[in-house]
């Protein structure tokens, strides 16, 4: 069913790029291409990062405020300590890996649903960041050295694809070739059966939210190196978009099943629909010229599109279910009555 699912997934993303480059200008020209996945890596991070926590049941809603607090921690470490961009990158890597484990804590510690708790944590952690620049302060005058990582290329991609590559092989590899990312899937389909098998439930729960938080500051590293600007609301909505990714891709949000290449689809696809609007200028909508209201008009197809994966995914469970309760009824033995 995953793979039947990942192939509607290719058309889908070979039935957008058909598109934009019918209706769209200079879509598949190379600049365009490379700006597809430098702008969107980011998202793409969140997503891979997020893909572990969906498997085990759970949400993390705070991804996209952790990103705006190390963004603004990391600036005044560079700006106002004078630390080496790169000693800072891992400080704030360190820090959000510490954010996830908050998360962690919370949710298998104190059993708090992950929906809760990281709803907390958004806000707290977007208030922080806020706090910390008074709403309005941002840091910039980064050496040229750490810009390079989100504004330059390496063998023709952008930098800080490779950067992305790297991560999300090795989330992939622990996923699907490790005991405990195999045991992801056994934690969301059944955490009381993955307990009595002898799995350490809590144990690799707080993992999958300290990668989370290790990864979103990893992508606030890469965002400020990409704007040249830290600020309080880097990462706004980037929660959204990296679970539609995840759930478009075919991950069941009730935990239990699917897998990192089908994250990979499901971004690819939100970041050629992301990009492929503002490319449209030729055609409007109620007056308006598609491409100036692009931003708007992604964020309706983005949710639509979570609410589909929502719908599909919870359809497909519900049918499973069925088929399941049906061949248990037809291979169940007949009871004869005793005369």
């Amino acid at each position: 069913m995953l793979a039947r699912h990942e192939v509607v997934l290719v058309l889908v993303i070979l039935v957008e790029v058909l598109l934009f480059q019918a209706l769209g200008r200079n879509f598949l020209v190379g600049r365009n291409v490379s700006n597809i996945f430098r702008h969107s890596v980011e998202i793409g991070l969140l997503a891979v990062a997020m893909t572990p926590v969906i498997l085990t049941g759970g949400i993390d809603l705070s991804v996209g405020s952790m990103m705006g607090l190390c963004a603004v921690l990391f600036g005044m470490m560079v700006n106002a300590f004078g630390l080496d961009p790169w000693l800072a990158a891992s400080i704030t890597i360190a820090i959000g890996a510490f954010g996830g484990g908050i998360n962690a804590v919370l949710i298998t510690r104190l059993k708090l649903p992950p929906l809760i708790v990281t709803l907390g944590t958004f806000s707290f952690f977007r208030g922080l960041a806020e706090a910390l620049t008074k709403g309005a302060e941002s840091y910039s005058n980064f050496p040229a050295s750490f810009l390079a990582l989100g504004n330059s290329d390496i063998a023709g991609l952008p930098a800080q694809v490779w950067v992305f590559v790297v991560v999300a092989a090795a989330i992939w590899v622990l996923v699907h070739h490790t005991t405990v990312g195999r045991s992801f899937r056994a934690i969301g389909f059944a955490p009381e059966g993955a307990r009595y098998a002898g799995i350490p439930v809590a144990r690799n729960t707080s993992l999958a939210y300290i990668i989370a938080g290790a990864v979103a500051g990893l992508a606030a590293v890469i965002l400020v190196s990409r704007l040249g600007e830290a600020r309080a609301n880097a990462g706004i909505g980037y929660e959204l978009l990296a679970i539609t990714a995840v759930v478009l891709g075919g991950v069941s949000i009730f935990g239990g099943s699917g897998n990192v290449s089908g994250t990979l689809l499901g971004w690819v696809a939100l970041a050629i629909l992301n990009n492929g609007l503002t490319r449209i200028s030729d055609y409007r909508i109620m007056d308006q010229p598609v491409a100036s209201v692009a931003r708007e008009l992604s964020g309706m197809l983005t949710g639509l599109l979570l609410l589909a994966a929502l719908a599909i995914g919870a359809a497909t469970k519900s049918l499973a279910v069925r088929r399941a309760r049906l061949q248990s009824l037809s291979k169940s033995p007949s009871n004869p009555i005793n005369p």
